[in-house]
């Protein structure tokens, strides 16, 4: 008994250790991802979830998989952090409602014309000016964050970063015919929101950096990043049927 109570004990010590010694990463991180949020995101919500994360991982860390903590503690991290993003989505329903009607309107015209959608069919088509188009654009982009390290699912409101409570075995982020699909349909945007979606997620530049290397405002990256979304979303279409 006097062993197992010496064990306990241990453990304890070893998971207070690490998250003593790995507080600063859950701020750098949070801090990381506040760059990339709109101004609704306070740093302290995400600081407290980044910390949750942080202590599961240090209870659950096997130094035998061979990955470091820190590479293990900031996918944890990263990942609390996203699910409370998720869980306080700030977004109305009526931007998630306006993001699926413009990938429909995608999903037709590219379908009837075999050839990427231009900003002002995908208007016409809808029966509203560029400037309402752009503005829907502007919104779809603020309303979900999505990585490529952690592979959303697109989900009924949008690009959604999957729910890490699930445990269904065909879960999207587990299939690989998913993500390869996935990275087929990123490969196939026209070139400059592939380069958007590059410099976003892979680079990880925030859009006004995005839109000093290619000479236009932080708005109109932001529209680019928001119609390759919803151009996902719609080539993606048959993953979100039943």
């Amino acid at each position: 008994m006097k062993g197992n109570t010496v064990t306990v004990e241990v453990k304890l010590q070893r998971t207070n250790d690490l998250v003593t010694l790995h507080e600063p990463l859950v701020k750098r991180i949070a801090y990381h991802l506040l760059s990339r949020l709109p101004p609704s995101v306070q740093a302290d919500d995400l600081i407290q979830a980044g910390m949750i994360g942080l202590i599961e991982a240090s209870r659950n860390f096997d130094p035998e998989q061979g990955a470091s903590f820190e590479t293990y503690a900031g996918i944890r991290i990263r990942g609390a952090m996203l699910d409370e993003i998720r869980r306080t989505d700030w977004t109305p329903r009526s931007v998630h409602r306006k993001a699926r009607e413009v990938a429909e309107a995608v999903r037709r015209i590219e379908n009837e014309k075999g050839r990427d959608a231009r900003d002002v069919e995908v208007a016409q088509a809808m029966g509203i000016g560029l400037d309402e188009y752009h503005k829907i654009l502007q919104d779809a982009t603020g309303c979900r964050i999505f990585s490529f390290e952690d592979p959303g699912t697109l989900g009924e409101e949008g690009f959604v970063a999957p729910d890490r409570q699930t445990n269904q075995p065909f879960d999207n982020l587990q299939n690989d015919d998913f993500k390869q699909g996935l990275a087929k349909a990123i490969k196939g945007l026209p070139e400059r929101e592939r380069l958007v979606m590059a410099l976003y997620y892979d680079e990880e530049l925030n859009l006004r950096e995005i839109g000093e290397i290619l000479g236009v405002s932080e708005s109109r990256v932001c529209q680019i990043h928001g119609q390759a979304l919803i151009r996902l979303r719609a080539r993606m279409e048959e993953w979100l049927k039943d």
